[in-house]
């Protein structure tokens, strides 16, 4: 009797059910990833039959092939590490608080670049990286353009240098594969 007693110990037995739940949020995740535009879907760094299978559901319109295209998906999610693309959808959500404080970092450094120029060495030796002619005359154009109430599209392209300038942390592996793409 005594071969069958548990000793408390986890022998790595996952139940039945367990596994359907698993793979239900697989699947889950599956949908969501469908939910997605076919460039957002290109960007990411996905196994080639999981991208073609989430391309081929676009195009799907009867509702079974559609029923049937998500389980397949779901069966490729298998084998795929759902972390990262799960951080990814965060991130496009907005629901990471390491972009949200990312994205207010770049703010902050943008107004105070626009509040005085005292701040523009400062971000310079940051960022040594930075091109000052480039920032200065960003600058200078974006105060301009808020005292005549004109568009701001130098204040956008402000943000973007300094968006350059300072790396977002813990960026997920899933998108890195336009940015290697970019730099050949």
């Amino acid at each position: 009797m005594s071969d069958y007693q548990n000793d408390g110990q986890d022998d790595g037995f996952v139940s039945k059910s367990q596994r359907k739940r698993d793979m239900d949020a697989l699947q889950d995740l599956g949908s969501e990833l469908v939910e997605l535009s076919k460039d957002t879907l290109k960007k990411m760094a996905l196994p080639e039959d999981l991208l073609s299978a989430l391309l081929e559901h676009k195009r799907l319109t009867a509702h079974g092939a559609i029923r049937r295209q998500l389980q397949y998906i779901g069966k490729l999610m298998r084998n795929v590490d759902p972390e990262p693309i799960q951080q990814y959808l965060q991130i496009l959500k907005g629901e990471s608080s390491e972009h949200i404080s990312w994205q207010k970092l770049l703010e902050r450094w943008r107004d105070k670049l626009m509040a005085d120029d005292a701040n523009q060495p400062l971000f310079l030796q940051s960022f040594p990286e930075t091109d000052p002619k480039q920032l200065h005359s960003l600058v200078r154009q974006s105060r301009k353009e808020k005292q005549d109430n004109k568009p701001p599209k130098a204040f956008r392209q402000l943000y973007q240098l300094i968006k350059e300038q300072i790396p977002e942390p813990g960026k997920p592996r899933i998108w890195q594969k336009d940015e290697a793409e970019d730099d050949e």
